[in-house]
């Protein structure tokens, strides 16, 4: 956990310096595939990933260790061949895990976050799943554990793996020549987030496309064929916590609705997308069918709105590079500090993105976290350990969320009466 934190906190302020002079170039070209609201939801995407990752709040079925200690039938000596294989074998695992993601209805959940933003670029890469509790990868990772590949190699490999697959999220590089036959790039990867039936579930490789066209699975960017992105049941939220959860809970509400027991069970392992025929004519679901004429999310958000969501983004940075700098540090204060203190981040992004998208809730989930602040500063005296390094911190932090509270409730009730206004006009032309 600590090694992680430390090497995020050097990743993300480069990540969201590529994502704002993306932003930037885009302006300055006069294509900006940045809108300002999505982009800070898919930052907060990426913060509640990786506080969840850090604080290791998943669990593998079986562990690589494990598969190593016991399974592996030959052991690789020279060092920069294991790194070579480790590579390799998580690109190959990370194929099929990809793969099988987008093919049935149980696993779509854990990825559907990051095919949620109607855009594509760099922030929609930050765009990560918190749902997943129980990781199926390691199965995958066989082929170097039959090698001997040792874990200690895989470990410093997987997040090089992973951060080499942020820059291909961007439509301002254009088609890279005989490289497009070697790796992933920007036009494969744009095939994959689109919603044109040309496109869909296509190019799952990671970062060798020649796993797709092994696989069966390649598509070419088609010039004629303008990539459309998003997901063809909307997200319609910029809230990541409830996008995180959307399809599961859809797939709760049909295993309750269907009349047989054969599809309440069955609906879990059938491809991404069925229903059982009794619920899905029952309580129909809005698709996109014409996915060239669609509105994209946009709620009304006034440039004050806008002001205070990169506030309220910029001091949850702030809250988590803390935590991830001194995990070890509140770890030894109390086992159970990290975990109230990943709660707290939670509750926080819930909040502003609530506020984001107009709902009155906002405003008492930002209470809550104001509470949960409170509570622990008049408790403890401090703000896990802060004081040391920063005396005083704890007044600033009653300040500011007493000023989120002010601003959040300013917000809600001016939504409220636009709202209101807006639904009367409505039903007067009505």
């Amino acid at each position: 956990m600590e090694t992680y934190g430390k090497i995020l906190l050097i990743a993300m302020p480069a990540f969201l310096l590529l994502v704002l002079l993306e932003k930037l170039y885009g302006v300055w070209k006069g294509f900006d595939t940045v809108r300002n609201m999505d982009m800070i939801s898919s930052l907060s995407s990426g913060i509640t990933n990786v506080t969840k990752d850090v604080l290791g709040m998943s669990v593998a079925i079986i562990s690589y260790g494990w598969m190593v200690d016991h399974l592996s039938v030959t052991k690789v000596e020279e060092s920069w061949v294991n790194f070579v294989i480790a590579f390799i074998a998580l690109d190959f695992a990370g194929y099929w895990i990809h793969r099988l993601a987008h093919e049935y209805n149980i696993l779509w959940n854990n990825h559907i976050v990051h095919h949620s933003s109607e855009e594509f670029n760099l922030a929609c890469a930050l765009r990560q799943s918190i749902s997943v509790f129980f990781r199926i990868f390691t199965f995958f990772l066989l082929p170097a554990a039959l090698l001997g590949v040792p874990e200690q190699v895989i470990a410093v490999v997987a997040p090089l793996h992973l951060f080499a697959q942020f820059w291909y999220h961007t439509r301002h590089i254009d088609k890279m020549g005989w490289l497009e036959h070697i790796i992933v790039t920007p036009s494969h990867h744009r095939v994959h987030h689109a919603i044109n039936p040309q496109y869909m579930d296509k190019n799952y490789a990671q970062i060798f496309i020649v796993w797709d066209k092994l696989f069966g699975t390649f598509q070419e960017e088609l010039k004629e064929v303008p990539p459309v992105y998003g997901i063809t049941r909307p997200a319609a939220t910029w809230n990541p916590i409830k996008i995180n959860f959307q399809h599961a809970w859809l797939l709760m509400r049909d295993a309750i609705r269907a009349k047989s027991w054969r599809d309440k069970i069955r609906i879990w392992f059938m491809p991404t997308g069925w229903r059982p025929e009794d619920v899905a004519a029952k309580y129909p679901v809005y698709k996109i069918e014409d996915v060239y004429h669609f509105e994209k999310y946009n709620p009304t958000a006034s440039a004050g709105l806008q002001i205070w969501s990169w506030v309220q983004i910029l001091s949850t940075l702030l809250y988590i590079s803390y935590l991830f700098g001194n995990i070890a540090y509140i770890n030894d204060l109390n086992p159970t500090y990290i975990y109230w203190y990943g709660l707290f981040v939670f509750v926080g992004v819930y909040a502003y993105t609530d506020l984001m998208d107009r709902n009155k809730s906002a405003i008492f989930i930002e209470a809550l976290r104001a509470l949960l602040a409170f509570a622990f500063i008049l408790t403890q005296s401090d703000w896990f350990g802060a004081e040391k390094l920063f005396p005083s911190i704890c007044y600033v932090l009653i300040g500011y969320h007493l000023i989120a509270l002010l601003f959040t409730g300013w917000f809600t009730v001016k939504h409220f009466k636009e709202d209101e206004k807006a639904a009367l006009l409505q039903r007067t032309l009505g």
